[in-house]
């Protein structure tokens, strides 16, 4: 059964969602921090990898949103995957805690987990 936007949203749902934008931006913010600073030198494979975890992220924030909108009954499960994948970011970035662009992507990713989690019960 498929939900009008904002016709059964709650205040939770916009909380999650607006930490899926926010997560969404900052992965694809971060990815573009790490090219400029490679400069074209040859990116090592660590670098490459991380820069993978955050465009996946980036898309799992995109498609979690985009099932809560449309009330999906996969909305739990998809905010639960969202969840996992967002801690495995932040875990990736945090290895850079000298670069504060990457943490603010770590924090970012953390709070997008977290809310993304407080999903899992609601009803589609």
């Amino acid at each position: 059964m498929m939900m009008m936007m904002n016709e059964s949203m709650t205040t939770e749902m916009q909380t999650c969602m607006d930490a899926c934008m926010e997560c969404h931006k900052m992965c694809m913010e971060t990815m573009t921090h790490c090219m400029s600073m490679s400069k074209g030198k040859q990116m090592d494979m660590n670098m490459m990898s991380m820069m993978g975890m955050m465009r996946d992220c980036a898309e799992m924030c995109m498609m979690c949103m985009n099932m809560m909108m449309s009330g999906s009954e996969f909305m739990g499960r998809t905010c639960m995957l969202c969840a996992e994948m967002c801690d495995r970011c932040a875990m990736a970035c945090e290895q850079m805690s000298d670069d504060s662009k990457m943490m603010e992507c770590a924090a970012a990713c953390r709070k997008c987990a977290e809310s993304c989690r407080s999903m899992q019960m609601m009803p589609a």
